[in-house]
């Protein structure tokens, strides 16, 4: 039976595994292993109100996780939530557990206030059961993503 638990300041043991999860599940290890965060950075990011880690727990072990951030809008007093990551291990898929995800971000969304989700998704052909499960629960929209360096380079 898989639980869905939202991750909170006392849980920086699960979201250590929450990082593991998703180096193996992106195969990007470096990415996510190699410079893990301190407990007492895990404890704050966890301790938030901007941050969200949700994870799919089976037995006590991480089987899914989904992390997003809460934005708050200038335009009106509302926020977005935005996934930037979520996924599922390989031996766990197909099995509902990244729409349990996603429906239990909804309810934090609402409880929230936040008057939408949105996700982006590569339209590589590795990411076509991302694209088909983020159609079936939304709408999509074509838009472009630009990466801007921190260093400017016209100095």
């Amino acid at each position: 039976m898989t639980t869905i638990l939202q991750l909170g300041p006392g849980d920086a043991g699960l979201m250590d595994a929450v990082l593991s999860l998703f180096g193996e599940a992106f195969d990007d290890p470096a990415s996510y292993t190699s410079k893990r965060p301190s407990a007492d950075y895990l404890r704050r990011l966890l301790g938030g109100d901007s941050f969200i880690a949700l994870a799919a727990l089976d037995d006590d072990k991480v089987t899914g996780a989904l992390c997003a951030y809460e934005l708050r809008k200038f335009e009106q007093e509302r926020s977005e939530i935005y996934i930037y990551d979520l996924a599922v291990a390989a031996m766990h898929r197909r099995q509902g557990i990244a729409t349990a995800l996603i429906r239990a971000l909804q309810d934090i969304a609402a409880a929230r206030g936040a008057w939408v989700i949105f996700v982006q998704a590569d339209t590589a052909p590795e990411d076509a059961a991302a694209i088909a499960l983020y159609t079936k629960l939304g709408s999509r929209e074509d838009v472009l993503h630009f990466d801007i360096p921190v260093t400017r380079t016209d100095h």
